[in-house]
């Protein structure tokens, strides 16, 4: 069996590749979780150090949706369950991970709200200091969860696309470790995952149509490499038709994909887990969307708060607006076609709020609000354990 290649893929972005066959999926005696999937992911055959449980989340088959939406095959993959109640845990469980074992004591990124919490927990269970960029109105409930959990958080002023591109400067200069969503494969690769376990919870059988919610586009992407990996390995014949779901007060890729001129300023959405304006990997999701023959939909904000209710009211799971963004979609893909009563279909639900920090610190971080240069990042964090030098 061949190492992981690390390779210059779509659209310049580095991926991982690997010499697909049977031998790489699991066996009885793979474990559980996402570290199930050790053969398919770039890491050596070695236990992790990562100290937080991560994947095996539940397939759903959820009887009163399906009769509400008319969709007897329907599945949900509930990503709620892990420590920050979001998908974000798997991408950030195998950067810390690969952190653990190169001895990096520092984590950061940049995040509009869930990615950012999923790191700062992470990093506290790890021992490494976390440090977040975000834009300034990132949700204060979320910042506040954030230095609960001891992590140094700056709210960038220019907003989301210079909180990203600083994070990225930062770990660079002072050699932190980098888990920016996307731009470390890393992300993509532990995201597929879930795709996986889908496959496997559904008897070794591929879904019809997964529904997807879109920001930046990494958990679309990974979902899709997984399945495409699937039909590398043979386990598959073919991969699902993705259905790409964005809130149509932010919908740059969908205006893209349907040939529609994007305004100036997107108003801003509720669904602030998927409110990226500049997605950093839209052209590869994208790509993902067009090679499983499947399509974008937009919805409004009201229909994402109502999908909220009607998952805590017909499926027990509560969710953040963001989460709910995939089911939000479903009758608008129903009304268009592109979902067809008889199929079987996959949302992910991936993300809800989370009420209290789960893991407890020695002491909490800091806030700073800055404009986006090194220099500030710098002066914050003197004086602190976070090496800036």
């Amino acid at each position: 069996m061949g190492e992981p290649r690390l390779e210059s893929g779509v659209h310049g972005h580095e991926t991982y590749t690997y010499d697909y066959d049977r031998t790489l999926l699991p066996g009885p005696d793979s474990g559980a979780g996402m570290w199930r999937y050790q053969r398919l992911l770039p890491r050596p055959d070695v236990p992790t150090r990562y100290p937080l449980p991560v994947g095996g989340t539940p397939l759903r088959p959820v009887r009163e949706l399906r009769q509400r939406l008319g969709l007897p095959g329907l599945w949900l993959k509930d990503e709620t369950v892990g420590p920050s109640a979001s998908n974000k845990d798997r991408a950030t469980a195998l950067v810390i991970d690969q952190g653990l074992r190169v001895g990096v004591g520092v984590v950061s990124t940049a995040s509009t709200g869930n990615a950012a919490l999923s790191t700062a927990i992470g990093g506290a269970a790890a021992g490494m200091a976390v440090v977040i960029f975000v834009p300034a109105d990132c949700a204060p409930a979320k910042v506040e969860l954030m230095t609960a959990m001891g992590a140094y958080v700056f709210r960038v002023r220019e907003g989301y696309r210079a909180a990203f591109e600083l994070s990225r400067r930062a770990a660079a200069h002072f050699h932190w470790l980098d888990r920016c969503t996307g731009l470390n494969p890393l992300t993509i690769e532990a995201k597929k995952t879930a795709s996986f376990e889908v496959w496997e919870q559904l008897g070794d059988r591929t879904p019809d149509v997964v529904m997807l919610p879109v920001g930046d586009g990494v958990t679309l992407i990974g979902a899709a490499k997984g399945f495409r990996e699937l039909v590398a390995c043979g386990a598959l014949e073919r991969v699902p038709r993705v259905v790409a779901v964005q809130a149509r007060d932010c919908a740059p890729l969908a205006a893209q994909w349907h040939g529609v001129q994007a305004p100036a300023r997107w108003p801003g959405t509720v669904a602030d887990g998927i409110e990226v304006p500049e997605p950093m990997l839209g052209d590869w999701a994208i790509d993902e969307v067009r090679h499983s023959g499947g399509d974008f939909v937009t919805v409004s904000d009201a229909k994402i708060l109502d999908a909220v209710e009607l998952l805590a009211d017909a499926a027990q799971i509560a969710t953040e607006p963001a989460g709910a963004a995939a089911v939000a979609g479903l009758r608008r893909a129903c009304a268009a076609g592109l979902v067809a009563p008889d199929e079987t279909v996959v949302a992910w639900v991936t993300g809800a709020n989370l009420p209290a920090a789960p893991v407890e610190v020695d002491r909490p971080g800091a806030v700073f609000t800055i404009s986006a240069g090194l220099d500030a990042v710098a002066a914050a964090l003197a004086g602190t354990s976070v090496r800036v030098t």
